[in-house]
């Protein structure tokens, strides 16, 4: 019998969609819309995220412009952006507003690359969690005569190249994460 990896690849690629979405919302040294997407707007009543309350866009390398719907918005849109301390300056202007990214120093560099190397570290844990589970499934397997010994180390090699996959993808991202993070 051939082992179904398939819930395993699911799982393992939730993961790797995970690790994506973090490292991008840790800052670099440019200005990217995906900075704001944590930021939630109190909007008639409920929370929405910034781009669902104006057009957000990148209007230079340090600089995001909002440019709400609503005008009667601005002042949410703006205390939400504080709140969300972001170490960002937030500048109203007639049109909407402006969120200035100041350069980063060499310190805050470092912080960020260590976040980065965090973020990296729950997906690993994440990633072993899954191996475990699909190693405990196979053994199971064997256990009930429902595969040979020879087809459980066969599964297990699979496994192992599955996750080593993953492991080397994740490494890449944090490669361009730090590359990122130095410019």
């Amino acid at each position: 019998m051939q082992y179904d990896f398939s819930q395993s690849k699911k799982r393992a690629s939730d993961v790797d969609a995970w690790l994506a979405k973090e490292f991008q919302t840790i800052r670099t040294g440019q200005a990217t819309p995906a900075l704001l997407d944590g930021v939630r707007v109190d909007s008639y009543g409920s929370k929405m995220p910034v781009n669902q309350v104006g057009n957000v866009g990148v209007e230079d390398a340090r600089t995001i412009r909002i440019t709400p719907w609503d005008t009667t918005q601005i002042k949410e849109i703006e205390q939400a952006i504080s709140n969300a301390d972001l170490g960002v300056s937030v500048i109203v202007d007639d049109k909407g507003l402006r969120v200035i990214f100041p350069d980063l120093t060499s310190e805050r560099r470092e912080q960020l690359i260590r976040l980065a190397k965090s973020k990296l570290e729950e997906a690993r844990v994440s990633l072993r969690g899954v191996r475990e589970e699909t190693w405990t499934d196979i053994q199971s397997k064997e256990k009930d005569g429902l595969m040979s010994e020879d087809e459980k180390f066969r599964a297990k090699e699979e496994m192992q190249k599955m996750i080593d996959e993953y492991n080397k993808d994740f490494d890449a991202r944090l490669v361009n994460k730090e590359s990122e993070i130095k410019i």
